[in-house]
């Protein structure tokens, strides 16, 4: 594609652009000593207003690579259009939008255009759970039968007879809600060719358009994948977490994400579908083509609210909307005078909560907190994070990482499926990191 029709708002614009999406006026520049964070102290200053990027440690000189490097992307044929945020200390230091929302129509892409963020919905679900927690109603090893009785005295996939008929055995006990969240506690994802995964496929586990009761009902009748405790698994237990919010709150899920976690954080443009005045601000998820270039994947935007609304992942979101709820984490649970969260239960999420067993099946350096991968190891695990960083990312390849030590919060969005979503990853951590100068 042409270069005029990939570029839209290039960093000469991106001070004006924060103001814009993130809804806020002009701020002064402060001075970084006045927007250093203390445990919550100096909570006012950290709302995202715009400032220079030096004003928070940040070379705008460097971070010219960093908006060269996603436009390589795009003039490469590698992705179609890309949106990217940095906040430093509270602010919002860097917005950057290249390339088009569709390689069909053109659009440009723009800091509010609207993404899939697949399973970025996680942590918002795992913080929906926790604000339950802070109310005394559920406790960490508590078994998830005693909330879900469908998953009391679930049997265990152990192998398989001569004939290819299962095995099974009965789990040694509940699985318990540290394990529920953090994929250890034997669930399974219906992604690959275990026979376990295989039956989630053939029963429909998640199903949008069934209520999340369908879901329990199903997982009910299934074995587990492994004993629980016995190893980490990416699983649908993030799904089971926002039927769990439902039950414990007595809200339907997206009600009360909506009224609990979207509106007092100014998240006006994220949810379970897109209005369809809308449609046209949705990016649309893409592939290499066997050709060369790029085509649609999937062309398909929901804009009717799902019957079961999927907690691990079903929200369409903004870089703008998403940045928000990161840095409503960054200040120990509390943004713009709404305090969701205290700072010892965001603690508890950004923490390794993985035990000995379910900790060696993950790569090294790397644990699992509710709701994100934690980094324990930075040399381990091989990347320029700083030990605490915590992180996720989406199956369209949306990505964000929090980095407390350098308090810093990126957001990366894309809808791709394939390599590429892994290089723009890799690259911007690269390029971020490169740009911090004190």
């Amino acid at each position: 594609m042409p270069r005029a029709a990939t570029r839209r708002h290039r960093l000469p614009l991106f001070l004006t652009l924060a103001a814009l999406v993130l809804g806020i006026g002009p701020l002064p520049v402060e001075p970084l000593a006045a927007q250093q964070h203390h445990h919550g102290h100096h909570a006012a200053a950290r709302d995202l207003g715009h400032v220079d990027p030096s004003a928070v440690g940040v070379s705008a000189e460097r971070l010219e690579r960093l908006d060269a490097g996603m436009q390589r992307m795009v003039d490469e044929g590698k992705l179609a259009g890309i949106v990217t945020m940095l906040a430093r200390n509270g602010k919002v230091a860097f917005v950057d939008s290249v390339g088009v929302q569709d390689v069909e129509s053109g659009a440009p892409m723009a800091a509010d255009s609207i993404f899939l963020i697949y399973s970025m919905t996680k942590p918002v679900t795992a913080a929906a759970l926790m604000m339950l927690y802070e109310e005394g109603k559920w406790q960490i090893n508590d078994p998830v039968s005693r909330f879900i009785p469908e998953l009391a005295d679930l049997r265990v996939h152990a192998g398989e007879y001569a004939d290819g008929s299962p095995v099974l055995e009965a789990a040694a006990r509940s699985m318990t809600m540290r394990e529920l969240l953090t994929h250890s506690g034997g669930l399974d994802y219906g992604f690959d060719n275990h026979p376990v995964a295989r039956a989630y496929r053939e029963h429909g586990v998640l199903d949008a358009d069934a209520p999340l009761q369908d879901m329990i009902d199903k997982l009910g009748m299934l074995p587990l994948r492994s004993q629980p405790g016995a190893e980490w698994h990416y699983s649908v237990s993030v799904d089971v977490q926002g039927y769990l919010v439902e039950k414990l709150s007595g809200q339907p899920f997206d009600e009360f994400l909506l009224e609990r976690i979207f509106e007092p954080l100014g998240m006006v443009d994220t949810g379970f579908f897109v209005p369809a005045g809308d449609v046209d601000r949705a990016a649309r998820i893409h592939q290499a083509a066997d050709g060369g270039g790029l085509e649609l994947a999937d062309n398909e935007v929901r804009t009717l609210p799902p019957a079961g609304p999927s907690g691990g992942g079903g929200l369409y979101s903004t870089a703008g909307d998403y940045l928000r709820f990161m840095q409503m984490l960054l200040n120990d649970g509390e943004l713009g005078g709404a305090r969701l969260l205290s700072p010892r239960s965001v603690e508890m999420m950004r923490t390794n909560h993985l035990l000995p067993g379910p900790l060696s099946t993950r790569p090294a350096g790397r644990g699992f907190s509710f709701g994100f991968e934690v980094v324990t190891d930075a040399a381990a695990a091989g990347e320029a994070y700083a030990d605490g960083t915590y992180r996720w990312g989406g199956a369209a390849g949306t990505w964000f990482w929090i980095d407390p030590e350098t308090d810093l919060a990126f957001v990366g969005m894309i809808q791709h499926r394939g390599r590429a979503a892994g290089e723009v990853q890799a690259l911007s951590r690269n390029l971020v990191y490169q740009a911090l100068v004190r």
